[in-house]
């Protein structure tokens, strides 16, 4: 595996590879790895001839209050698991390189960022889109692959690509978890060991919601059902806990196929996100 730090080099290397005819999978993430980052590379690993990871916490994605002082990052440890995962070229560019200058284009999400995640965190995506259209124009890719855990992002990428005719394909992977059913997240190691007992509690809660959606279709009642749930967890505050159609993130109807079931639950500085997309039964009401 080979580190690239600069982004001149980065696309010296995919011009290379295109050259050759190679296909590349690219995998963006922030760092501090963890199985669900090795999911995505061991997808990319088997579609693709070349696979290169981005590792680059992403200011521009993080809002006055957030957390990017304090997430976590070990670079060299990142490598060795890239590495092993089999990563081909290990991307790693500093702010400076990503951002040298600012002319004060921006490119704005749609609707799509005014629910769930993009509610509370105003500019968010907008700092999404800017670090993968950059990320997509410096590899070349000719497919990206994105964790189902952040479904808000993976629905505003995919509708970025397909309305702005990037030649790039989105692939989904699923959700890696703990044995506990815990989602896997960066950010899990910074839980306090009761706040980590606790946030199992999340998926349960997302599971009992999935169980009476399926059975009922009924939105109300679900929803219901699930922040009740969320809401007794000791020491977590609920953020939200949303049912809606995915990936346009509207409100579900009658001609919905697909929807997701979402939430968001704090404990302390720490906000975990998790998630559980289901198919819609043809004579489901789906009533609000």
């Amino acid at each position: 595996m080979k580190r690239i730090e600069t982004v001149e080099e980065m696309m010296q290397i995919a011009r290379q590879l295109r050259r050759e005819g190679k296909s590349i999978g690219l995998v963006p993430t922030m760092g501090y790895l963890h199985e669900g980052h090795l999911a995505l590379a061991g997808a990319a690993r088997k579609e693709s001839d070349m696979v290169i990871m981005s590792i680059f916490v992403n200011p521009a994605q993080f809002g006055p209050g957030e957390d990017f002082e304090t997430y976590p990052r070990d670079l060299e440890r990142d490598c060795a698991l890239a590495e092993e995962a089999g990563v081909d070229y290990l991307f790693h560019p500093t702010a400076g390189d990503m951002y040298p200058q600012d002319g004060g284009i921006r490119i704005l999400p749609g609707p799509q960022a005014d629910v769930l995640c993009g509610s509370s965190r105003p500019g968010h995506f907008d700092g999404v889109l800017k670090v993968i259209c950059k990320l997509f124009n410096i590899t070349s890719p000719d497919r990206a692959y994105f964790g189902e855990k952040d479904a808000q992002q993976l629905a505003i990428i995919e509708t970025f690509v397909r309305d702005f005719n990037f030649p790039v394909e989105i692939r989904r992977v699923p959700i890696v978890r703990e044995e506990d059913g815990l989602a896997k997240s960066s950010r899990n190691v910074r839980l306090s060991d009761a706040q980590r007992n606790e946030a199992p509690a999340i998926r349960r809660a997302l599971e009992c919601g999935e169980q009476i959606f399926l059975e009922t279709g009924n939105a109300g009642e679900t929803l219901a059902a699930v922040r009740r749930l969320l809401q007794k967890i000791p020491g977590a505050e609920l953020e939200y806990a949303e049912l809606l159609e995915y990936p346009s993130l509207k409100p579900a109807d009658a001609d919905t196929k697909e929807i997701i079931l979402a939430a968001a639950v704090g404990f302390g500085s720490v906000r975990l996100i998790d998630n559980v997309l289901l198919p819609v039964k043809e004579t489901a009401p789906c009533t609000k």
